[in-house]
């Protein structure tokens, strides 16, 4: 018979709920590499199902507290692991790790927020790497493991060796990558995402060039019980015998229960400037044999627990959203509060997300609402209290005051500017004009740029030489101050003399690198108005410009807007005369460039040299290459095999420096 459900009734239809979302979260989280919901939100679902299932009884056989991970969806092959891969226990409360520990020495370790691998190593090499994937069944991949950066090809150490670890992407690379795509709803969310779709990558380049690092955290008990009684029962010279052969450890404390505390908050403190992602901390026993013979529950061992941040949170009250647009033409919202202080530092602002974050909030001016530090660093929402709703939603751009439009992205409702002529959709020009190989002009970050854009101080590039009109906001502006004022006015001053091939290459015409601008302008024996009227049957003589430069420089200066933004430049800048520097000792020779550099501050110094004595810096190794510059002659890298094969002499930055490959040339010819 229908009617009120009975308070067991509700709390089993609550599990059933809870169950279902967090398997979507899990699902998205393992196999699609995306996030639907923070780490703040999943462990407060879980923490909430985990207490149902024990008070109720009833726990469903797909219950996340009951089940590890997802079965993986790639077209790598697929490995049984020998013995199941179990995730650990957790607890948000240090007095809980205390007590865990006991009178026991432990191990306090970061907990990386990557993707786990198993390495298996025999006769010192690498014979197999697997992911953890559902913790049953993983995926193979040796190839992409072996161009993991930090990781020994061979090891001292010829025993069969079963290491687990971290691969794992830094936050420096995290944001060098992104900063490479051009649409913000194609980038990566987090270092863990990229991370584990680089190291499940179907063609291990990619995964190189995505510099993951991989960091061991436990080893199989190895059969040779020589080198297990070598450990002496503890984990720490575990830890050190896999530090002696090569590997990186996973930072670690040794701890007892009276300096756990303490060592917590040294973790705790060292958060914000770890290079790496960590969701936590993990403690293990430092006795192997004790650890053992406690064995292991359905999901997890006995010997470590988990120990994940407990987000401090804070009251306040929403005063205000600002609308800032971004160079996709997406118009994100950032929530404006009063100040709180949170993990040590005081937050005044988070981010809003999306149109369907504000309306599933119901937010409203004047609301008071939860604020939290994801992770202890990421000001986010937690909560709103109020739930007013009716926060207006704009309808012009904030930058150049069009319309905006709604659209759909994924599941969620997002704010988009409708001007494909914005301002703030161009941000990577003026980047790229004020940057150090192009108009130099220190003291404008990208972050400064965008701020500058979205409060309407830069239209275009013409504007960056006039900012001083603005100077009262910018002095008032959170990281400005009179000095650095001072010190970005002096940066822009400095910059109205200018080097021609360097502004040509700051204007950002498609194809054109400052060394091919240099080429163009010696061409026209430096006189910039020429190059400006060039034609393109004229750039194609010169070598090593060819067609494709030639079509897309002319119709760079073809186009009318381009052409009176380039004289409203020139109106502020002075272009003095350019005396040659030197003979033209590197005429008709090509170089390519590979490898890190000791002398020259960068590649890009070492270029303007090759080409202000006559020569060409080509990209790639080719029948027409007369040298390659390497600091490593005998490395066995890609370039190197090619310059063998097609027997280019490959120098060192210091053979080219001594110029005794010049001699060797004319000997040979």
């Amino acid at each position: 018979m229908a009617g009120e459900k009975s308070d067991r009734e509700q709390k089993v239809e609550r599990i059933r709920e809870l169950v279902e979302l967090l398997r979507k979260a899990s699902r998205a989280y393992y196999m699609e590499d995306r996030e639907i919901m923070s780490n703040f939100d999943y462990d407060k679902l879980y923490d909430e199902l985990e207490s149902l299932e024990k008070e109720t009884g009833f726990v469903m056989s797909q219950s996340p507290t009951r089940r590890v991970g997802y079965e993986v969806v790639s077209e790598l092959p697929k490995e049984k692991h020998p013995a199941p891969m179990l995730s650990l226990d957790k607890t948000k409360e240090v007095d809980q790790l205390i007590s865990w520990l006991g009178d026991q020495k432990g191990l306090l370790s970061w907990k990386m927020d990557g993707l786990t691998i198993v390495l298996t190593y025999r006769d010192g090499k690498l014979e197999k790497a697997v992911t953890r994937g559902n913790g049953e069944v993983g995926e193979v991949i040796t190839a992409n493991a072996r161009a993991f950066r930090n990781l020994p090809g061979e090891i001292s150490c010829k025993d069969e060796l079963v290491i687990r670890g971290e691969a794992v992407i830094s936050y420096a690379d995290f944001d060098e990558i992104n900063a490479r795509i051009p649409e913000e709803g194609d980038r990566y969310r987090n270092p863990r995402n990229l991370c584990s779709g680089s190291v499940r990558q179907l063609d291990s380049r990619i995964t190189a060039e995505r510099n993951v690092s991989f960091y061991a955290f436990s080893m199989v008990e190895p059969e040779n019980k020589a080198l297990l009684a070598s450990f002496e029962n503890s984990m720490e010279n575990e830890f050190r015998f896999l530090s002696e052969q090569g590997f990186q450890v996973v930072e670690w404390m040794p701890v007892t229960a009276e300096t756990l505390r303490s060592a917590v908050r040294t973790f705790a403190d060292r958060l914000p400037d770890n290079p790496f992602p960590s969701d936590g901390l993990v403690l293990d026993l430092d006795d192997l044999a004790y650890g053992k013979s406690l064995g292991i529950t359905a999901k997890f061992p006995r010997d470590a627990i988990a120990f994940k941040w407990k987000d401090e949170e804070a009251e306040t009250v929403l005063r205000d959203v600002e609308w800032s647009a971004s160079r996709t033409g997406r118009i994100n919202p950032v929530a404006v509060f009063d100040p709180v202080w949170l993990e040590g530092t005081e937050v005044k602002r988070a981010s809003l997300h999306n149109l369907t974050y504000i309306e599933e909030m119901k937010l409203g001016i004047g609301d008071r609402i939860k604020v939290y530090k994801a992770n202890m660093i990421i000001p986010q929402l937690s909560e709103n209290m109020t739930r007013s709703g009716g926060l207006p939603v704009p309808g012009t751009c904030p930058v150049c005051g069009e319309k905006t439009v709604i659209r759909t992205d994924g599941a969620a409702a997002v704010l988009y500017c409708g001007n494909p002529d914005c301002a703030a959709k161009n941000i990577k020009r003026f980047t790229h004009f004020v940057s150090r190989n192009a108009m130099n002009i220190e003291g404008l970050s990208e972050a400064t740029l965008e701020k500058f854009i979205n409060l309407g101080y830069l239209k275009e590039l013409p504007d960056l030489f006039h900012l001083e009109r603005f100077r009262d906001e910018i002095v008032g502006q959170d990281g400005f101050g009179e000095q650095s004022f001072r010190n970005l006015k002096d940066a822009v001053e400095r910059a109205r003399e200018a080097d021609p091939a360097a502004f040509l290459y700051g204007l950002g015409i498609p194809n054109v690198g400052l060394s091919n601008a240099r080429m163009i302008l010696r061409h026209f024996s430096g006189n910039l108005e020429e190059v400006l009227s060039a034609k393109e049957e004229e750039l194609c003589k010169i070598a090593g410009v060819g067609d494709v430069i030639a079509r897309t420089f002319v119709s760079f200066l073809q186009d009318e807007r381009n052409m009176a933004e380039i004289r409203r430049l020139m109106q502020e800048l002075t272009f003095p005369e350019q005396e040659e520097t030197g003979e033209q000792d590197l005429a008709g020779m090509t170089f390519v460039i590979t490898g890190s550099l000791s002398t020259y501050p960068n590649r890009d110094a070492l270029v303007a040299e090759i080409v202000s004595r006559g020569g060409k810096a080509a990209g790639s190794v080719s029948k027409n290459t007369s040298f390659l510059i390497n600091n490593d002659v005998n490395s066995t890298s890609g370039k190197n095999k090619k310059a063998r094969e097609l027997g280019v002499p490959i120098i060192s930055e210091e053979d080219f420096r001594d110029g005794g490959f010049l001699s060797d040339r004319k000997e040979t010819t």
